[in-house]
C-alpha cells in the first residue's frame, strides 16, 4: 500500500514536470549548491517578476519526463539540478545567466527553447540579446530615422532652392 502511495505521488510529479515542459517556452537546467537560502529566493523573485519560476525535482523524475516528451538531457541530469521554466523564451536564460556572473556557485547546464536543446555557447548568446521591450525601441529608433533623414535633405534641398532663387534674381 505504501509503494503503491509513492508510486502514485511520483507519477503525479512527473506529469506536473511534463506540463512544466509542454506550457513553457524555455527551460533552464541549472546546478544550485552553494547558492544560499537569500540568493535563491532573490532569483525566485526576479524570475517571478518575469512570469518564470523554478523547482527543485528529483533527477530521477525529470529524466522520465523528458524522455516522455523526447528531449534528450540525460547527460546532464547528474548532480543537484532545478528546473527554471517559462513562457518567456529569453527570461530565465537572462536572470540566471546575469546571476551566474555575480555568483559562481549557479553553474547552468543546458537550456531548452521551444523544445529544442542548447549547450552553454548558444545560451550565453541567447543571454546577451536585449529585452523586447529595447529591440523594439531599437527598431522604432530605425524606424524614424529615415523620415527624420528625409526631413532634413528635403529641408537642405529647399535652403538651397532658397539660395539660388534669392542669388539669381
Amino acid at each position: 500500500m505504501a509503494k503503491e502511495k509513492a508510486l502514485v505521488k511520483k507519477q503525479r510529479i512527473v506529469e506536473e514536470i511534463k506540463k512544466n515542459i509542454d506550457s513553457s517556452s524555455s527551460l533552464v537546467l541549472f546546478d544550485y549548491r552553494g547558492i544560499s537560502d537569500g540568493e535563491a529566493k532573490e532569483i525566485r523573485r526576479k524570475l517571478r517578476e518575469e512570469n518564470a519560476d523554478y523547482k527543485v525535482y528529483k533527477n530521477t523524475l525529470m529524466q522520465i519526463a523528458f524522455k516522455d516528451l523526447g528531449i534528450d538531457v540525460e547527460s546532464e541530469l547528474v548532480g543537484p539540478s532545478a528546473l527554471a521554466f517559462s513562457e518567456d523564451q529569453l527570461a530565465p536564460i537572462k536572470i540566471l545567466s546575469d546571476f551566474a556572473k555575480r555568483n559562481k556557485n549557479l553553474d547552468i547546464k543546458i537550456a531548452v527553447v521551444d523544445k529544442e536543446v542548447t549547450n552553454k555557447e548558444k545560451i550565453q548568446k541567447l543571454a546577451s540579446i536585449p529585452s523586447r521591450e529595447g529591440l523594439l525601441t531599437m527598431l522604432a529608433g530605425s524606424l524614424i530615422a529615415i523620415p527624420k533623414d528625409l526631413a532634413i535633405c528635403l529641408d537642405l534641398y529647399a535652403k538651397e532652392k532658397e539660395k539660388s532663387e534669392v542669388g539669381g534674381n
